[in-house]
């Protein structure tokens, strides 16, 4: 069976790969962007009842689908100092390099002969080997090197409900918003489809042809990258830099656990990310500067709305910095949306309420339905067509069969044959005997089942 990419965990890789299927079936000019991780998601053993988690080396027979593109390579740099060569003009300097190979995926709509992408990186280290060291301890050394460089791309963290500020995942985070960035800009200056030349320098128009949707926290770095590329590399002003970035991106808030909001020390992105880290400050102090003309001499506001965290150990708020730098934020379900604006962001949501909104979350019929369980598509495809596979709210005309003796008859023939092949299978993998007439409740783990953690750009 072909190895199954897991490269996502929980709520989000599901989400992720269902936006990627629902834009590719809307015809939509989307791009997926995520990290070629060469071990996703663990794979998962049962032993004595007990799950047991393996490496998930799914690449160990490659991936028939993907396809290298190292004619777009992009440099992607970490440590180094922010030097001033002129009053106002700010260079990152004396960087650390690793490479950004590309790798796409078809992501293909359902019967509409649209096919989108999704663009996995992987780190490489731009380290060349000389032979003639090799019984030297810097050839050794050069090899270790390489390998930490390349360790950016090795792993998926298991978790996303619980923040971990460890720095190689900020490399990971920050790896994936600079090639992506990058890689749009490119696009976006490109003349035409297929042509390399850079023909369009003029980014009045950026906003209204790309759209960053944040999936979560973990790209907000793209908003300080963004600004950064703009200005230092385009050569763009703070004002046109920031009216870009804050059209261009949306942010989509997934939880609302302390423990999972994640809060960058300071002086881990001074060390790592020196220039975005000059950045946040400035977006911060503007901010603040905002906040006081709203709500004069009210320093507790102030306090609990700055993206710098000063209690204890000097945190950034990437939630915070997410919402100042986006022009929406919305919540997953109507629910959700409200305790954002009622409580998590309720500071946020009475200065700027035009900001937050809802978007509830959905799912992909054609993978969750039409695929995993094709009889009970099948007995509903005999009742009302099969325009339901690409309008899911087609499925409320089955209300008018909620008395139908036929219709719940055939549909509960088809759970009983579920059910049969279910214990067919834990009996010959496990050796488990079970009641097919049982009641099964079953918890099914759905970010292992094709999950991409990107965020994706339209």
């Amino acid at each position: 069976m072909e190895e199954d990419a897991g490269l996502g965990n929980g709520g989000l890789g599901r989400l992720a790969a269902c936006f990627l299927d629902s834009m590719a079936t809307l015809g939509m000019a989307a791009y997926g962007y995520g990290i070629r991780y060469e071990y996703g998601i663990f794979a998962q053993r049962i032993e004595n009842g007990e799950q047991k988690e393996e490496p998930d080396d799914w690449l160990r027979f490659g991936c028939p689908w993907e396809k290298a593109r190292p004619e777009y390579l992009l440099p992607v740099s970490f440590y180094g100092r922010v030097e001033e060569p002129e009053a106002g003009v700010k260079k990152w300097v004396d960087t650390q390099v690793v490479l950004a190979m590309p790798y796409d995926n078809p992501i293909p709509g359902y019967g509409n002969n649209v096919v989108n992408t999704l663009r996995l990186w992987s780190a490489k280290s731009p380290i060349n080997f000389n032979l003639k060291f090799f019984n030297d301890g810097d050839y050794i050394q050069a090899v270790l090197d390489r390998n930490l460089a390349e360790n950016i791309s090795r792993v998926l963290y298991p978790n996303d409900n619980f923040f971990e500020g460890k720095e190689l995942r900020l490399k990971q985070e920050y790896f994936l918003c600079s090639a992506s960035l990058q890689d749009i800009i490119r696009r976006f200056k490109a003349s035409k489809f297929g042509s390399r030349a850079t023909t369009r320098t003029d980014f009045q128009l950026f906003s209204q042809k790309v759209a960053i949707q944040l999936n979560d926290t973990h790209p907000s770095l793209a908003i300080p990258e963004l600004m950064r590329l703009l200005m230092d590399t385009e050569g763009l002003s703070w004002e046109k830099a920031w009216e870009i970035t804050t059209e261009t991106c949306a942010y989509t808030n997934h939880t609302v656990l302390p423990e999972a909001l994640e809060r960058w020390e300071t002086s881990m992105l001074e060390n790592i990310l020196p220039r975005h880290l000059d950045i946040i400050y400035k977006i911060n102090f503007l901010h603040l500067q905002e906040v006081q003309k709203r709500y004069p001499d009210d320093v507790h506001r102030m306090r609990r709305m700055s993206l710098v965290e000063e209690d204890g150990v000097k945190r950034v708020n990437m939630a915070f910095l997410a919402i100042v730098g986006s022009h929406a934020v919305n919540g997953v379900a109507a629910l959700h949306s409200e305790i954002i604006k009622s409580d998590v962001f309720k500071d946020f949501y009475e200065m700027m309420p035009d900001k937050f909104q809802n978007k509830t979350n959905g799912i992909t019929p054609r993978r969750w339905l039409l695929l995993c369980n094709p009889s009970l598509s099948d007995v509903i495809a005999e009742k009302i067509g099969e325009e339901w596979i690409v309008h899911l709210d087609q499925l409320t005309q089955l209300k008018q069969y909620d008395s139908d003796p036929s219709f719940l008859r055939s549909v509960q023939t088809v759970k009983q044959e579920n059910k049969m092949k279910l214990a067919a299978y834990l009996q010959k993998e496990y050796g488990l005997t079970i009641n097919p007439a049982s009641m099964f409740d079953i918890h099914v783990g759905i970010e292992k089942v094709n999950s991409i953690d990107p965020w994706c750009k339209i």
